[in-house]
């Protein structure tokens, strides 16, 4: 009778034929370990390498889609809201049967005065929350205070708009530095996913050529502002489908018009006091303010959920770490850059055409002439022009790189002597058409002007320790001149349009002379970033391969770790030699440990 074998085989075995298997390497404590734990037979690891930067790339393009998207409903939402509630608190028969004597003209000013002022001192802010929540975070924390603002509008009253509307000011340059700053990083992250195989050969913290990732930068910020642009048309959906219905004709609200174009004073002079034939329900205004709300609230989850980090998470303590003083003042130090002064007046007039389009083409030539109820449809214009031309900027990709953003200025400057003598009449819609044309040629400038200048900031500064800065500055410019356009908004058309021809030629000339001196070869002055200052030690420091240190850090930190070895014993345990008791799982195998052998 045979003997049954045991349950469990001995340890140290040899194994029978039987369990060899069909390739021929024996399954037990004989088998090679590289069989054991290996990799797959069929692996193909250069396959899957392209594989998973394939899925990496299309991370990347997922996120800077989500982020326009995000962007666009985020501004559109406000935009929208925001014109519709002017108009309806403008006309003094909604005022006086729905809200009294409860004064909405000063809550209105208050208001705009709360998202005008508020940004100046946006500078002394927006850098330390960028770094201290992260980019992501910001985003998503400026749209939820846009969410806000547009929440409030369902109980008008002082103590809500108008703290809703000093949040809003105080989130509007922290979300469009982070904007900035997010398609920057992404462009610079699909250049690293494309080009795995170029960083194989080169040194483990190496950084690619500069301006490597421009090419990709030039069609992320395209496809951007193609999506922010089409947010000037998506707000006109309110005042299309609903508040036209509502609106008198222009015989009645243009009666007492006498001048438009370049001939008026301040915005809309003359115009009637009523504009709405018939008062909208409750009701109706709640399930419009609750579609706006709902469409804020797609705007939050489309940041969150779908937009990826800027940084890997040991980016994010580099950033934070060269100390709160520092980042803080870093700002005011890039003034010292030559190309940021001379791109200051260009910061400037884009905030001055984007108003000037808003109010001075879309009101004091529109609206003068054609009426409330086209207000819509210009914007609209104006919107979905500016949004094909985006794309225009790809055209950097064979031009040089100052015929973009001067293309844009000479649009403009071409439309704004074109507009300097044109005075349209009153109440006469032959010339419409001409205002159609007007709008969306406005609208290929601005987004010459706006594709250009982000491009060319992601272009000049693409350290990742000093982006979200440049971006500050480059936005709180912006904000400047909208507070600079609010405070001159009663001047003439003439001045209006004689400030931004200045500025415009002020700003071309000065970019040109930027680029010139770039050919030269004049050495811009920046600011040193301060050494990250780790507090703590962790984990993640004790690695051999940080990728967040240059070269210099790393063999300076290699040696002073050298130094500052004690030549006595080590502390922890010691690593295996003669003299070591063996292991239980070599007693096992039958061996008494090193020694033996």
């Amino acid at each position: 009778m045979e003997a049954e074998p045991p349950l469990y085989p001995m340890a140290g075995a040899s194994a029978s034929q039987e369990d060899e298997d069909r390739l021929g390497v024996p399954d037990g404590p004989e088998a090679p370990l590289d069989e054991l734990v290996g990799a797959y037979p069929n692996y193909n690891e250069e396959e899957e390498e392209r594989r998973y930067y394939r899925r990496k790339r299309l991370g990347v393009l997922k996120n800077v889609l989500a982020a326009s998207a995000g962007g666009m409903l985020t501004y559109g939402v406000y935009l929208g809201l925001l014109q519709m509630q002017l108009i309806l608190h403008y006309d003094e028969t909604y005022r006086e049967v729905k809200y009294g004597n409860m004064g909405l003209p000063d809550i209105d000013s208050k208001m705009l005065m709360g998202i005008n002022v508020t940004p100046i001192a946006a500078l002394l802010y927006t850098p330390v929350l960028i770094r201290f929540f992260g980019t992501k975070w910001m985003m998503f924390l400026a749209v939820g205070i846009y969410a806000l603002f547009v929440s409030t509008n369902y109980w008008e009253r002082y103590y809500t708009l108008v703290p809703s509307a000093v949040a809003l000011g105080m989130a509007i340059v922290p979300l469009w530095a982070s904007m900035g700053n997010y398609i920057t990083r992404m462009a610079q992250k699909y250049h690293e996913y494309s080009h795995y195989k170029e960083q194989d050969g080169q040194e483990p913290r190496q950084r690619p050529p500069r301006g490597s990732h421009a090419p990709y930068l030039l069609v992320f910020q395209a496809i951007f502002y193609s999506f922010f642009h089409l947010s000037f048309a998506c707000a006109q959906l309110p005042m299309i489908y609903f508040l036209n219905h509502y609106l008198y004709d222009l015989n009645h609200t243009l009666y007492n018009v006498q001048s438009c174009g370049t001939n008026s004073q301040g915005i809309l002079s003359g115009f009637n006091k009523t504009v709405l034939r018939t008062l909208p329900r409750s009701g109706n205004l709640i399930v419009v303010e609750s579609v706006l709300m709902a469409v804020a609230f797609l705007a939050m989850l489309l940041v969150l959920g779908l937009c990826g980090a800027a940084y890997r998470p040991t980016e994010e303590i580099d950033l934070r770490s060269v100390g709160w003083g520092n980042i803080f003042q870093l700002p005011f130090k890039h003034v010292r850059d030559y190309r940021l002064r001379h791109l200051v007046p260009f910061f400037i007039y884009s905030g001055f055409e984007v108003l000037f389009a808003c109010t001075g083409i879309a009101l004091g030539y529109g609206v003068c002439s054609v009426g409330l109820e086209r207000l819509a449809y210009l914007l609209v214009a104006y919107g979905l022009g500016a949004s094909a031309a985006s794309f225009l900027g790809l055209l950097g990709l064979w031009l040089p790189r100052p015929v973009p953003l001067v293309a844009g200025a000479g649009v403009h400057l071409l439309l704004t002597f074109v507009l300097f003598f044109w005075a349209p009449m009153p109440r006469v819609l032959q010339h419409s058409w001409i205002l159609y044309v007007a709008a969306a040629l406005w609208g290929v400038g601005s987004a010459l002007n706006k594709t250009g200048l982000s491009t060319l900031l992601g272009i000049l500064y693409e350290d990742k320790e000093r982006q979200d800065f440049i971006f500050t500055i480059y936005h709180w410019w912006q904000a400047v001149a909208i507070f600079t356009v609010y405070l001159g908004s009663s001047l003439p058309m003439k001045a209006k349009l004689a400030v931004l021809l200045v500025t415009l030629v002020a700003s071309a000339v000065s970019y040109l002379r930027m680029e010139q001196k770039l050919r030269r070869g004049v050495a811009p002055r920046q600011p040193r970033i301060p050494r990250p200052q780790h507090k703590v030690r962790g984990y993640r420091y004790l690695e051999e391969d940080n990728s967040d240190e240059s070269d210099a850090e790393g063999e300076h930190g290699d040696r002073a770790e050298e130094e500052a070895l004690p030549a006595g014993p080590r502390p922890g345990p010691e690593p295996a030699g003669l003299g070591r008791r063996p292991c239980p799982y070599e007693q096992a195998l039958g061996g008494d440990g090193p020694e033996e052998q």
